[in-house]
């Protein structure tokens, strides 16, 4: 790096360090600033953390609930760390927005309130209620359907541009839950009113794993004498099927993938997410909506 030529004496002006560090990333300002004091300080500066924020990050804070005056932040350098550590509610309380930490990439969660849940707002179906472990104030718990079908949108300009993001459903159980088992699910992401590719799901709470046994007659030695006799063992073994399955999030709640879509430069368009569960004519229960992230795939 031509700059370590300027390390010893510390040459370089404090604000041509700080413009070099801005045209890097967090983590490598964050890196360098423990190469030398003039280094320290100029990886402390506005300058560069304002270049790591989106250009639009106060019009996303100002329709964050209570606006940009309930940040609390001395510095650019702490409004970014906010953001990384703890998603502000936007758009009233209905969606959620985070910056990933190394590369202050644009993270959004939508709430259950502001997706499509079909028969959500029939209280035979669906009800909503209020959990402590949720960032909203809402969420949708499933109470008996056997038409699953939920999706989403979000404009593309308000995604980092050239960056590839996933989707991914959040939701946890209660503990009365049925009707998904082995149940395939259908999944998609992509441009709105254009044909999408599908993926295979499972919303089992357990994985979309089943234990189930089989059996087989094995040889049993007695003495010096081998009798093949009909000694059956049961064997449990793990049958799970193809397709995405759920996983933990360190926040204690379930996600599911249900795809991914590459956001280019320049693009505007929505961007549709769905699951749907309509061919299994089976009923379900137990499951309790968060919401959608979206965020970018590492």
């Amino acid at each position: 790096m031509a700059v370590e030529r300027f390390v010893v004496g510390e040459e370089l002006p404090e604000g041509c360090i700080a413009n070099a560090l801005s045209l890097t990333s967090p983590k490598d300002a964050c890196r360098l600033s423990l190469v030398a004091s003039t280094f320290r300080s100029a990886a402390e500066s506005d300058a560069v953390w304002e270049r790591f924020l989106p250009p639009d990050y106060y019009d996303i804070i100002s329709s964050s609930i209570g606006g940009p005056d309930t940040l609390p932040f001395r510095s650019k350098k702490d409004l970014y760390l906010h953001l990384c550590d703890h998603p502000i509610l936007i758009d009233a309380g209905t969606k959620s927005f985070s910056l990933v930490k190394w590369n202050g990439k644009k993270c959004y969660m939508l709430s259950a309130r502001s997706l499509h849940i079909i028969w959500g707002d029939t209280p035979r179906y669906w009800r909503w209620i209020s959990l402590p472990e949720s960032r909203f104030s809402e969420v949708a718990e499933l109470l008996d359907v056997c038409w699953f079908d939920i999706s989403g949108k979000i404009n593309t300009n308000m995604l980092s541009p050239d960056t590839r993001y996933g989707a991914y459903l959040v939701f946890t159980t209660k503990s009365r839950t049925y009707g998904f088992g082995n149940q395939p699910a259908e999944s998609s992401v992509g441009i709105a009113g254009h044909e999408r590719q599908t993926q295979t799901v499972y919303l089992d709470p357990l994985g979309g794993g089943r234990r189930q046994y089989r059996y087989k007659v094995v040889p049993r030695r007695l003495g010096i004498f081998t009798h093949h006799m009909a000694h059956i063992l049961r064997q449990e073994v793990e049958d799970t099927p193809e397709g995405r399955h759920p996983k933990q999030r360190s926040d204690g709640w379930m996600e599911i993938e249900l795809g991914e879509f590459f956001v280019k430069r320049g693009q505007e368009a929505e961007l549709e997410m769905s699951l749907t569960e309509v061919k299994g004519g089976n009923w379900k229960s137990g499951l309790v909506i968060e919401g959608i992230d979206i965020r970018p795939k590492e």
